[in-house]
């Protein structure tokens, strides 16, 4: 019920048009993925990969969800853990940004750093068998199909038709 009512709060952001006064006859728009509670672009990524977990039973209570990212997909299923009440630990290098870190942690996160990033996949499974926890969420999901509301790549094209706008045509 709580990832719904994200999918309901944020399925869809806004495109927003930005004037181009020295060049006539050009639509320019912006979809604003910051809207999002995380202001990450990868919000919805992070939805779709725990709802595919949820779905296919691979969370459970007071199971540690470790992930192997320093990006902001980890800021985003920090998030996502910590609604679910589920603990969660992005297994990061050493030098990724302060900022990213502080992230990961204002949602409820935490960070386990490796000293190379070439370490951070072994660690992650190290750390999610160690803490009983239950997942490593497989990277295969980020390129494969996944069960999801609007993905930005599906919603730009859409939200350009409903405006009545031309989307470009390559040859």
């Amino acid at each position: 019920r709580r990832i719904e009512a994200d999918v309901q709060r944020s399925s869809d952001t806004h495109l927003i048009p930005l004037p181009l006064p020295g060049f006539p006859g050009i639509d320019l728009y912006l979809k604003d993925e910051s809207s999002h509670p995380t202001g990450s672009l990868k919000h919805r990524l992070a939805r779709s990969l725990f709802l595919y977990a949820l779905c296919n039973g691979w969370l459970r209570e007071g199971a540690t969800v470790v992930e192997a990212s320093s990006g902001s997909t980890a800021v985003s299923e920090a998030y996502f853990a910590r609604l679910l009440g589920l603990p969660f630990i992005a297994v990061m290098p050493r030098n990724t940004s302060s900022e990213k870190v502080a992230q990961i942690t204002f949602h409820g996160g935490r960070t386990h750093l490796v000293e190379q990033a070439s370490e951070v996949y072994a660690a992650a499974q190290q750390l999610a068998h160690d803490s009983g926890g239950q997942m490593v969420i497989p990277r295969v999901l980020r390129h494969g199909k996944r069960n999801a509301p609007r993905e930005a790549g599906v919603a730009l094209p859409e939200d350009l038709c409903n405006l009545c706008v031309r989307a470009p045509g390559y040859k």
